[in-house]
């Protein structure tokens, strides 16, 4: 993992984390969709997304798209994936994403996700990467 500063070297950010951010922002979101129905599978996607795994079907395929709500979810859950995946496998992010976490109460982050509290999950899949 690299860290970068600033000048005065008063922040310091990890260039994965900027990495995974960008893609989250810069991809299609029907490619995004795609990727997370591949990697964390297509149940386990559209439970995130609060919807059917036909409707998220069709999101993938660029046949329809969801409300902006949900875009950020899905967009989130993208990123999330990413942090995770730097240094573990999908299997890992999948589990990680359906397991009860310590950080987060006891509660999966798939149901933090779900109830959009991205900040709190980033954090925890953060901890996760580092070891902590």
């Amino acid at each position: 993992m690299t860290e970068e500063s600033t000048p005065g070297g008063v922040v310091t950010r990890h260039r994965e984390d900027v990495k995974a951010h960008e893609a989250s922002v810069e991809l299609r979101l029907s490619d995004i969709v795609a990727f997370l129905q591949e990697q964390i599978g297509p149940n386990l996607t559209a439970y995130i997304a609060g919807k059917s795994p036909g409707t998220v079907a069709r999101w993938a395929k660029d046949e329809q798209s969801p409300s902006d709500a949900v875009e950020r979810r899905l967009r989130e859950t993208y990123r999330v994936f990413e942090v995770i995946n730097e240094e573990d496998s999908n299997h890992v992010v999948r589990a990680w994403l359906m397991g009860m976490n310590p950080e987060l109460g006891d509660e999966t982050p798939a149901d933090f996700l779900r109830e959009d509290r991205f900040r709190e999950v980033l954090i925890a899949a953060k901890t996760f990467r580092t070891g902590g």
